[in-house]
């Protein structure tokens, strides 16, 4: 015969009492970190949107906020929303400590504003060149040089109360490279119509496939120089290197880097991604 746990009546109470008084903690403890981040959010929002940022523009390397003009009629103020909180939480992530020298290549990365294209380079050399959108006129990417402090793989985001997961819908993409300029990263996007564009909030967007090798082959500590006109350092850096290989090697590679977006993408009109 099965025996019978009777369990008193007070100790039942007192476990319920427990229970009840632990979810409310918890509850508790949750309102007061999703206060903590709104608060965050909104102190990075006067600043990013101060008169004086306003007014400074790239110059001052500070991200402006604004409805953008230049993107294709099917991104719409939803998505600039959702992509301006996205980059802004991503802008959050602590720094991260810069990899261990290994003995390998020196990377550099090179953005040309003007070209939209970005350039990755290993002891000055060439190795790839991959499309990007840049800024928007009315809130432009930041010229001079920077250095990636952190970065995410598949990174989520809280917007408004949800979660937004990685895949399709994530502004971001799959891949985060957040600059040491304040509110500033390389990402992918939600938007791959905007590559080749000005089109962004002032990061740098790039197609799925592109981000995810580049991820692959850069780390946190590597330069990165961003110019907004032609100078020395874009022709020094976009011009492939013969003494390590073959220049067919070289631009057979670069085209196959270019080809990861459809030419009716950048000829024609995902956040992501601060």
């Amino acid at each position: 015969m099965r025996r019978l746990v009777v369990i008193p009546v007070k100790t039942l109470a007192v476990t319920v009492l427990l229970l009840a008084g632990a979810v409310c903690v918890m509850a508790e403890a949750r309102q007061v970190i999703a206060r903590r981040q709104q608060k965050e959010f909104e102190a990075l929002d006067r600043e990013l949107a101060s008169p004086a940022a306003q007014a400074s523009g790239a110059a001052s390397g500070k991200k402006t906020v604004g409805k953008q003009s230049s993107l294709t009629p099917a991104v719409d103020a939803r998505q600039d929303s959702d992509e301006l909180a996205a980059e802004r939480q991503a802008a959050l992530l602590p720094a991260q400590k810069p990899a261990k020298k290994s003995g390998g290549p020196a990377r550099q990365i090179v953005i040309s504003i003007q070209d939209r294209q970005l350039a990755l380079l290993e002891d000055g050399q060439l190795v790839k060149v991959y499309p990007i959108a840049v800024g928007a006129r009315v809130s432009p990417s930041p010229d001079g040089e920077f250095v990636i402090i952190n970065h995410a793989k598949d990174p989520a985001y809280n917007h408004k109360g949800k979660i937004v997961l990685p895949g399709k819908d994530n502004p971001l993409g799959s891949r985060w490279m957040g600059l040491s300029a304040k509110g500033y990263g390389i990402h992918g996007t939600n938007a791959p119509a905007s590559i080749g564009k000005a089109a962004s909030h002032g990061c740098f967007r790039m197609g799925r496939k592109d981000v995810e090798d580049l991820y692959s082959r850069v780390q946190v500590g590597d330069k990165v120089i961003v110019r907004r006109q032609h100078d020395e350092v874009i022709a020094r850096a976009f011009a492939p290197n013969t003494k390590s290989a073959p220049a067919a090697a070289v631009t057979a590679e670069v085209q196959v880097a270019s080809a990861n977006v459809p030419a009716t993408a950048v000829t024609a009109a995902e956040s992501t991604q601060r």
